[in-house]
């Protein structure tokens, strides 16, 4: 079904009035507030950063509180209003909406205005509308400034809604309201598919690291335990000629958690062993390398010497699952590091090689299974928000006089 023959269906042939905000209720800026205002209870009080960063489309509850005293001069906020902000870093933070169905009443302050509506708006609807793409385009035409971004109230006022049925307030707040049920319908079965497969993926993780501890753990006097040294190489690289942001076909590999950018060479090949050697957050981290790549001055990358004595992925497996030996070596004042003399002497179990072999298969087989999912998940989530995103501007996708009359 087309977006024109679903909404036809929906609005039942009444018509559609594209109406400026400021003709839809009461759009007031407010004043103060600051975060170190807060207080542990008190009046409710809503940030405008918060509606960004904390709240979703609507809430009962706030996070935050102020005093009574301080509430006096601050605006107010109702059930049924909706806090706009008007200020951020980016544009797509400006004009978020926040309608508030606590039954105390709240209070915001700078930076945000409060939109009381009027007879012929849900406040719901006009939060929903503001996350569609003809809201973006509007407010990007009043938008104000570089590194701070600003949408007065004035000119938020000014950008147009689109109101079924605009001279019969009950017929549009019913049309409105339905529209509302559908999307908030179609938000919870995205939000619980979303925490499904977040809990599958937690599930699957803990398992694979209890069967990796699990296989990874040696009964005294069952295994040989050797230093380091007499096992492995262990280097560190050097800056590549050129780091690329985008792909290309060798990662760049360096401190830190993930890949550094990309290279158009490599300096080491692949089925290596990486971990950092310096930097704020990264130490304890364990990588694998499995194809050539190139290795940067600030990680060690460790290969066996004799392959028929330790395997590489054997070696990367036990490293991973004892992260706090690599933490424990952590040299602090000014940037962490873990030195070469004292990693060199770190030891570990080594069993025969079939028994390091049949460990390696089977956490590959849960690590493609854990992988496969933690992969999968946000390929999922984005599938759902895109489905979802679809249905809401079907439902919201109203011709403007201009198109109607064409």
């Amino acid at each position: 079904m087309s977006s024109v023959d679903f909404l036809d269906k929906l609005l039942g042939g009444v018509p559609v009035g594209w109406k400026a905000l400021g003709e839809l209720g009461d759009l007031v800026r407010g004043n103060g507030l600051q975060k170190k205002d807060f207080t542990d209870t008190g009046v409710p009080a809503i940030h405008y950063g918060q509606i960004y960063t904390h709240y979703g489309l609507s809430t009962k509850e706030t996070k935050s509180f102020v005093s009574p005293d301080l509430a006096k001069q601050l605006r107010k906020v109702n059930t049924g209003d909706v806090v706009i902000t008007n200020t951020s870093e980016n544009l797509e933070d400006v004009g978020k909406a926040l309608v508030y169905l606590g039954e105390r009443q709240a209070v915001t302050g700078g930076h945000a205005s409060v939109l009381k509506p009027g007879k012929c708006l849900l406040g719901k609807y006009f939060a929903y509308f503001t996350q569609t793409e003809i809201f973006a385009i509007e407010k990007r035409k009043f938008a104000k400034g570089i590194k701070v971004i600003d949408v007065s109230a004035t000119d938020m006022a000014k950008i147009k809604i689109p109101i079924p049925c605009p001279d019969h307030p009950n017929k549009s707040l019913e049309i409105q309201a339905e529209i509302v049920r559908i999307l908030d319908t179609f938000t919870e079965l995205t939000a619980e598919l979303t925490a499904e497969l977040t809990a599958e993926l937690t599930a699957r993780t803990k398992q694979y690291k209890h069967f990796r501890d699990q296989l990874l753990s040696f009964e005294d006097g069952s295994v040989e335990w050797k230093t380091l040294e007499h096992l492995v190489d262990i280097n560190t690289g050097s800056k590549p000629p050129k780091i690329i942001e985008s792909p290309t076909s060798f990662d760049y590999i360096n401190a830190g958690t993930s890949r550094s950018g990309y290279s158009v060479a490599s300096n080491c090949e692949g089925d290596t062993v990486t971990t950092p050697s310096r930097g704020q957050g990264g130490i304890g981290y364990v990588g694998y390398q499995r194809k050539p790549f190139w290795l940067g001055p600030l990680c060690y990358k460790l290969r066996s010497i004799d392959k028929s004595v330790l395997i590489n992925k054997y070696l990367f497996y036990f490293l991973q699952s004892r992260s706090e030996l690599l933490l424990g070596l952590k040299k602090e004042g000014g940037v962490p590091a873990v030195n070469k003399s004292d990693f060199v002497k770190l030891k570990i179990p080594v069993p025969t090689l079939e028994v390091q072999r049949r460990i390696v298969a089977v956490l590959d087989k849960f690590d493609a299974l854990t992988n496969s999912i933690s992969e999968g998940l946000p390929r999922e989530i984005e599938l759902r928000q895109k489905q979802y995103a679809h249905y809401r501007d079907l439902l919201l996708n109203f011709p403007k006089p201009e198109e109607a009359a064409a």
